[in-house]
């Protein structure tokens, strides 16, 4: 090889691997001084719910563990938890504007919206499951209704007459009235709400009967005896309702229903920051006192991310949407 070659060769590795290095640097650099400005949580429903709730909880600990960096909560609902969710699909890809939502925006809605003017499945990078959350079937009292069986036959008795609310168009709550339904033959009518707080303030008001909502908004009602619990929507008893028989168990074997949350960020957020947020979760889950306060929610801590969480929203979808299909759910 002619010597002008072979300085060509090396002056070209030395080039590379001195970029290599600066993107090294840069890299880490990235992960050591992130966060450096406040970070917003965008919650996509209104406050009061269990999601805001949750959200509230991983902000104080976020900001606690980078040195007291601000880190605010945001409720940006409507749509679903499409409009939330848009604003951060379209937010920079820098980790300073996050996603924390139930599976709606995520994994249920593009089954059910024509209009989206974002791919759930492109436009967010996974960081974490935060919770998985029971839920629960709630009457008001006045209804005399003392379990499922009893709904049933309500419902049956009185088609179309009876109202369940839910915290809004192809929520995961929405869907599962949806499911019993289409289980049980019953003609029951939805209600949505634009978020969980105002249909459960309607359903203490005995201004709907019947409603399915996330355990975290359901126990202090159920504590209160402002509602009755009659059944839990999970493949199991929830340990903040030990007596609560679930859905399956009441009538309705292979009935299962269950929310979650997880923390997503935009598509193409850098990988050390992305990986940052998915350590400080980490850490954050395994607090005693973090773990404490979801006991207290009915929630238990996530235990996936990155990839692995990647993985369950594809999974999530295809379930819900096989699950919209098959009801014939729709948000009109």
């Amino acid at each position: 090889m002619p010597p002008f070659c072979r300085r060509t060769i090396l002056t070209a590795l030395g080039l590379a691997l001195v970029a290599g290095d600066a993107c090294f640097l840069t890299n880490s650099a990235l992960a050591q001084s992130y966060p450096s400005r406040p970070v917003k949580i965008v919650v996509p429903f209104p406050a009061g719910g269990s999601n805001d709730i949750v959200a509230r909880v991983i902000a104080q600990k976020l900001s606690e563990r980078n040195n007291g960096q601000t880190v605010f909560v945001e409720n940006r609902g409507g749509a679903g938890g499409n409009i939330g969710a848009e604003a951060v699909a379209s937010a920079d890809p820098d980790g300073y504007t996050l996603l924390l939502t139930a599976p709606p925006p995520l994994t249920n809605n593009a089954a059910l919206y024509k209009d989206l003017r974002f791919d759930p499945s492109t436009a967010f990078a996974p960081v974490a499951l935060i919770a998985s959350v029971p839920i629960v079937l709630a009457v008001n009292p006045s209804t005399g209704i003392k379990n499922v069986e009893g709904l049933i036959a309500l419902a049956k008795a009185k088609p179309g007459t009876l109202f369940f609310g839910s915290s809004g168009n192809g929520s995961t709550n929405h869907l599962a009235g949806e499911l019993l339904k289409s289980m049980t033959g019953i003609d029951i009518v939805h209600v949505p709400y634009k978020g969980a707080a105002p249909a459960m303030n309607d359903l203490v008001a005995g201004h709907i009967p019947v409603m399915f909502d996330n355990i975290p908004a359901v126990l202090p009602q159920v504590k209160g005896k402002n509602i009755n619990a009659i059944a839990v929507a999970g493949a199991k008893r929830a340990g903040a309702l030990p007596d609560v028989p679930t859905v399956a168990e009441s009538g309705v074997p292979g009935f299962e229903a269950s929310a979650w949350f997880g923390l997503v960020a935009p598509a193409k957020t850098p990988a050390p920051v992305l990986a940052k947020l998915e350590a400080d979760i980490d850490a954050i889950l395994k607090m005693p006192d973090v773990q404490k306060r979801f006991d207290e929610l009915g929630a238990e801590p996530g235990t996936i991310s990155g990839a692995a969480f990647g993985k369950f929203l594809a999974d999530e979808t295809a379930k819900w949407t096989k699950i919209i299909r098959e009801s014939g759910a729709k948000v009109d």
